[in-house]
């Protein structure tokens, strides 16, 4: 491996960097873009029940924030319930797009991985073809087989580059897809609450200041199922 490495000449050492480069995007975007993690199922319920018996105090709300980015988005429609519907909504849904722009960190730099790889081996096998039939005309090389040889080496970036952008841009696309299933869910459970808030035949009392001066460590414990 290390001497196709070396065959393939300079620009092998761009490819590397970006296939290290990819590897690191993509182990971190999985470990960050775990549903149960950004948008666990049963929060919403958990929160409707708390506010439906008005037992959220601040110190949970602030717990709430912290949770997940679906709990961030559920704790600013709460804190926006008593300024209205539209408030609420637009509140949550700028905060919303707010904290889907952070999934999409350096997706954007996947995709360029993608794209840039296969011209940084095209490149390089272009480079390299020059070279070899500048000898010829040099009479630097007379054999055919030596000729050959060249040009295969100069192919390596070629296929060097598709091996770095082929993975890039699969997981490019999946990483796409899973924010858009994520996107979705936050819309669909931020509706949920909503309508708990203004539509609910109990209007949930969602902060209780004399209670959390009084216990100021009450707060809930979230599970993520």
């Amino acid at each position: 491996m290390w001497e196709m490495v070396k065959a393939g000449g300079w620009l092998m050492l761009p490819l590397v960097i970006c296939s290290i480069a990819m590897c690191a995007i993509i182990i971190e975007r999985a470990i960050r873009l775990r549903m149960q993690k950004i948008a666990p199922a049963s929060l919403t319920s958990q929160i409707s029940k708390q506010l439906r018996s008005g037992s959220l105090s601040t110190q949970a709300l602030l717990q709430l924030k912290q949770h997940s980015v679906l709990g961030d988005i559920l704790a600013t429609g709460i804190e926006s319930q008593p300024h209205g519907f539209n408030f609420t909504e637009n509140q949550m849904q700028t905060r919303a797009n707010e904290l889907v722009h952070l999934l999409e960190k350096n997706l954007n730099f996947l995709g360029t991985i993608g794209a840039v790889a296969p011209l940084l081996g095209l490149l390089g096998t272009v480079i390299g073809i020059i070279e070899s039939f500048m000898a010829v005309n040099a009479g630097g090389v007379t054999d055919p087989a030596m000729l050959a040889a060249g040009i295969s080496q100069a192919l390596i970036t070629t296929a060097a580059g598709m091996v770095v952008a082929i993975p890039a841009l699969i997981a490019y696309r999946y990483f796409q897809r899973k924010i858009v299933d994520i996107a979705m869910q936050l819309e669909t459970q931020g509706n949920q609450l909503i309508n708990i808030l203004f539509y609910s035949e109990v209007k949930p009392s969602h902060l209780s200041v004399n209670d959390h001066l009084q216990h100021p460590d009450q707060g809930l414990h979230y599970e993520a199922s």
